[in-house]
């Protein structure tokens, strides 16, 4: 909001310029819904693609390889993934290809759509946006979610705002390490 006001206008912008009202075509077979209109995490995850993308913001992927050796891990963490493959096979270990992604990133911010499943928001908030930043790739992480009076208006009942808020907060003040901004989407 100040050192990069621009960004945070895009962001803004983005958000504001959903029509939400057109993401309700799910219609829910559910008992206690049936019948009723609810928002589709699919559709308005792809609207926050090409709206993002149109400002140039882009999906970030980090690949690099693990094994069951700590030490070595410890030893080869901020190695290239070829280096950590190579320095793994010389010590008899099963090199194992695994990767980090983030929905969007520009100028140092990655931000994280959560629309979806509500298992990947403390992902999200205490390993994605963390290793982002212990790479030096990220300074502010930020997750868009939906309020507890949208989410019961999605089809999937992904994890909502109130409730990563509670998880940040009784993490208390050392947890996370990396800068985060929620963004909270209400009905």
């Amino acid at each position: 909001m100040i050192h990069k006001k621009h960004l945070w206008e895009e962001i803004e912008s983005v958000i504001k310029n959903i029509n939400w009202e057109n993401f309700k075509t799910k219609i829910s077979r559910e008992k206690t819904m049936n019948g009723r209109k609810l928002y589709s995490p699919v559709d308005l995850n792809k609207e926050f693609k090409v709206k993002f993308e149109n400002l140039w913001w882009s999906e970030n992927r980090t690949s690099y390889w693990v094994t069951d050796d700590y030490n070595l891990i410890m030893q080869t963490m901020h190695s290239s993934a070829d280096e950590q493959k190579r320095i793994y096979e010389e010590n008899k270990k099963t090199p194992i290809l695994s990767y980090n992604q983030t929905d969007f990133e520009k100028d140092r911010i990655a931000i994280e759509v959560q629309f979806w499943k509500y298992s990947f928001i403390a992902y999200d908030l205490f390993v994605k946006h963390l290793a982002f930043y212990v790479w030096n790739t990220i300074d502010l992480g930020i997750e868009i979610l939906p309020m507890k009076s949208m989410q019961s208006c999605m089809s999937s009942w992904p994890w909502y705002y109130e409730s990563a808020l509670y998880d940040l907060a009784r993490q208390w003040r050392g947890v996370p390490a990396v800068p985060l901004i929620l963004i909270w989407i209400s009905e």
